[in-house]
């Protein structure tokens, strides 16, 4: 979901789409790239760390670009792109990734046997 909506559109306006990629988005990919590596790998403990500093990254800058235009522009003339809006429910599921796997867990609870 990050990687995706590093290359969608972070923000809509009137004048057109600003993509992520110019932006916080570049680093979000780049998270992502670490996310997905850590996906790979069966160290538990060094995969929770690839997802904590995905899951900051993915959080985080498109907090940072929300709270930006709020500060320069307010509410008017823009709105959240789809790839903001996916961008940053990646970085909750990381965090609830790295939260599993720094428990320990290793299938959700429903599904235990």
């Amino acid at each position: 979901m990050v990687i995706a909506g590093a290359f969608m559109p972070w923000v809509n306006t009137a004048f057109g789409n600003v993509m992520g990629v110019r932006g916080a988005g570049l680093w979000t990919f780049y998270a992502g790239m670490l996310g997905l590596a850590g996906a790979l790998i069966s160290f538990r403990r060094l995969a929770a760390g690839q997802a904590i500093v995905m899951a900051a990254a993915a959080t985080l800058l498109p907090l940072w670009q929300v709270v930006h235009l709020l500060s320069k522009v307010g509410l008017q003339g823009w709105m959240p792109g789809p790839g903001l809006v996916l961008t940053f429910g990646g970085g909750v599921l990381a965090w609830v990734a790295a939260r599993s796997l720094l428990r320990g867990e290793d299938a959700p609870p429903g599904q235990r046997r």
